[in-house]
Formats: C-alpha cells, structure tokens, sequence
C-alpha cells in the first residue's frame, strides 16, 4: 500500500516502523527536518518537510495516488484539515486522523463524508486510558485485549509457583476445568516463543497468552498462579489527558487520588472531577506519598508525560510498599529495560495504539490488530468469507489450514457464540477468527489465507 504518514513525532514514528517492515510504500511528511532525517537513517522510507495540511506538501509526498493517509501530528486541526484535502483534492481512499481534544470526539456528526471526511478518528489517550482499566479491572494480568466487541479475551498472565496448572502438560487444562472454555495461544520462556502443543508444560516465570471468554478469565488465572484480590486504593501520578480521564472512569468504583505538580491544573482537575482527591505536589516525593498511605496502596499508575519522572516515581512507590505499580512509556528500550523488574507493567502509548492503526491496513478482512511482544508478535480477528471453492478456510478443520509457523487459532465467535478452537473445528463463512501469530513477519500469509478468490465476486 501507498501510505502518507503527517507527523514524525513519538505516534508517527511507531507508525511508520511498523508498516514499513511489511513492505508498505511510506512517506513522512513533518515541517522538523531533523526528525525526519533520523528516520530516513533509520528505516527505507521517503521524507517530504513542510506543513502536513498544504496542498501542495501533499503532492509532492505522493498524495496524488496514495491508499491512506495517516494524520498523526499534535495539532487536531491540522490532522483534521489534512484529511479534508486528501479528500477533496485527491480523493484518497483511507483517511485517519489522530484526534486528542474530548470536545472533538464528544461530537460524532463531525466525523463522516458530510462533514470532515475522516474514516477513522483515533485517541491515543483514549486508548491508552482503556488498556489501563482493562489491567486494573483484571488484577494481576499483564495485557487485557478485547475481540467481537468485547466477547472474547486475550489475556497474557505470569505463572507463578504454586498455580495448579504449573508444571503440567497442557491437554490437563480441561481435565482442572471442564465447564470453561479456554485455550492457551502462546507461552514466551525468557523472552522466547514456545509453540503450545498437547504435551507443553508451564514452567514458573511463563509469560501465558489464553483466550476465553470475560466470565471465565479469573477461573483460568487461577490454575496459573495465586489469585489477587480486586483492587480498592488507587494513586495516579498526573493530571494530563490520560490521568484525568483515568480518574474519571475510575472514581465511581475505587478510591482514587491523582497527584499533579502544575497548581492551576489541579483546581482544574479538582473541578471537574467528583470523588477523586486531588493533590498538589511531586509524585516522587516520598514524603508526600507515605502521607497518603502508599503502603495501603493497590495500584500506583504513573502516567504524566515524562518517561524518567514516570520511572523513578513508580519504583519509589513500590519500594515505600504499593502491591503493584505501572508506568507509562514512550521509549521502547525504557520499556525493555524496567518491564519485570520493580516495576510490575510498563504501558507503551504506541503498543495500545498501533493496533487501531494496523486493522485499516491489513488485506483481507481484519476488524481487530492488537500489537503485541513490542511489535513482535500480533494477535488478530479476521472474518473469513466466502464459501469452499473460494476460500482457503471456510468449510475446513482448523487441522486443515496452512498456517504460518507459530501461528494458532484460539477461538471463533460465529453469532453470539463463542467456540474454542481445536483441530476438528469447522470454519463457517462469516466467523470471527482470533489468531495469535507469534513473527509478525509472517503476516501476509495470513492475509492471503482469509482472502477470497474471484470466484466468490
């Protein structure tokens, strides 16, 4: 695909990193010059410098034959006007802007071919807000991620010593839980993929990737390690778009207190929001944080937009006692280098939003992309069309299917129903497939395999 990426910033880049290694045509376009020479160095790309927005920064970048559009800049409304003349001047087919302001996304009737033509509005904040609650809704699990609405969930979880399932073979896991359905789709072993089979056993340490349905993620978390009790007391560090919204989805059901360092933004905050505490002062400050009982603290999320004062407050308050601490990350080798260690999760902003990126580039008919193991790996929902002559899965075993090494079906979502994938599962024209794929370079073979044939057109 012929893609034109605005903006070269922290969202833009990740972008561009990730769809340039599946051998996309990709063009940045940003008025700094020297970001976009370090991307140029970086990756195969071209580069265009100018205001993102101008007609005629946007011929010159291509935009005369492109497929997409991605408006990632920090302004909406350059985002938002680029989008208006890709479609009026050039008819591009795909628009995507990145839009921050709530009072932008509160309006819906902006959106669509009468107003802005934008076919995708995203959020990195919201985003990012969502994959928090889905943690601390879900305790001691690393990554919650949502497919058919919400139906069906990937969870990633440790195992620790002592769950019932560790050191057993996996074809067990029905024998502990015969009434829930599950299925483990991948284990990493430091760091390590390890291909699940009928005979794989859980080690202590094993990063589990399972899928099941809401109801039934607590039960499976339970075989792999000791449950932890919901959390209550919650400590945001941050009052920027993220911990605002954070503390407002969270007060009607925890207690929260947010702490923000600019005192103007804290009456602010304290305006708006209703049952949160808000406190004026450094979030690293010890002092501060054992006066408001750190110890007794459930979750310390750090989220201001500072990666080191995010760092260094999170491992203060797990160091005074708080039971798990995350962190927001925006540098890659950051995340690398605190994940499992004092801090319990590190939240990179470009992992929870690339994924809303990917879905509008993958052929086929992908409606979810979640990128996963730092852009490594990725799991998928595709719906397979077609009938047997036409396609290459429907009216087949899962046994049946070409898969790309260290792919694996997990379960199908056909209607309200949610079946857990094994090898005699028949695929039926409109499910819902959800695929892990362990090498994101295989990704195409996954394209191939659920798109359909001339016949069916």
């Amino acid at each position: 695909m012929k893609i034109i990426i605005l903006g070269a910033g922290q969202v833009g880049s990740s972008v561009a990193a990730n769809l340039v290694s599946e051998a996309n045509d990709i063009t940045v376009v940003d008025q700094d010059a020297d970001l976009l020479r370090d991307l140029q160095d970086r990756f195969d790309l071209r580069t265009v410098q100018g205001h993102g927005a101008h007609p005629d920064v946007l011929v010159r970048a291509g935009a005369e034959d492109a497929d997409m559009i991605i408006a990632v800049t920090n302004s909406d409304e350059t985002n938002m006007v680029a989008c208006q003349v890709a479609y009026t001047l050039f008819h591009t087919p795909t628009k995507i802007a990145r839009v921050r302001a709530q009072s932008f996304l509160d309006q819906p009737k902006l959106f669509g071919t009468e107003a802005l033509p934008i076919d995708v509005a995203i959020s990195p904040e919201a985003l990012v807000t969502d994959y928090i609650l889905r943690l601390i809704e879900n305790p001691g699990t690393l990554q919650v991620l949502d497919f058919a609405g919400g139906r069906i969930r990937m969870v990633a979880v440790r195992a620790f010593h002592g769950g019932p399932l560790v050191g057993q073979e996996l074809r067990t896991l029905q024998e502990h839980m015969p009434h829930v359905k599950a299925r483990v789709a991948a284990i990493y072993r430091q760091d390590h993929a390890i291909q699940p089979e009928g005979d794989t056993r859980i080690e202590v340490d094993d990063e589990v990737f399972f899928v099941a349905a809401p109801a039934h993620i607590r039960t499976v978390m339970g075989e792999l390690r000791r449950l932890d009790p919901s959390y209550k007391r919650l400590i945001i560090a941050g009052g920027g778009n993220i911990g605002t919204r954070l503390a407002k989805a969270l007060e009607p059901n925890y207690r929260v207190k947010l702490i923000e360092h600019n005192l103007r933004r804290c009456k602010r905050i304290a305006e708006d929001l209703e049952r949160t505490i808000v406190l004026h002062g450094d979030a690293a400050d010890q002092e501060l944080l054992l006066e408001e009982n750190i110890e007794n603290t459930d979750v310390f999320c750090a989220v201001t937009n500072d990666d080191e004062a995010n760092i260094i407050s999170a491992m203060l308050a797990k160091r005074l006692g708080a039971r798990k601490v995350m962190a927001l990350i925006n540098r890659p080798s950051y995340v690398d280098l605190v994940q499992s260690g004092a801090i319990d999760i590190a939240i990179s902003p470009q992992q929870a939003t690339i994924g809303s990126l990917l879905k509008h580039v993958r052929r086929g008919d992908v409606v979810m992309v979640h990128s996963l193991r730092r852009g490594a790996a990725e799991a998928i929902e595709a719906i397979a069309h077609g009938d047997p002559t036409s396609s290459k899965v429907v009216g087949r075993r899962i046994s049946e299917l070409k898969l790309p090494k260290g792919a694996v079906i997990g379960a199908l979502v056909r209607g309200d129903d949610v079946l857990i994938a094994h090898g005699e599962t028949l695929i039926e024209s409109e499910d819902h497939v959800i695929l892990f794929l362990q090498d994101k370079r295989r990704i195409q073979e996954v394209e191939r395999l659920f798109q359909v044939g001339v016949t069916f057109l």
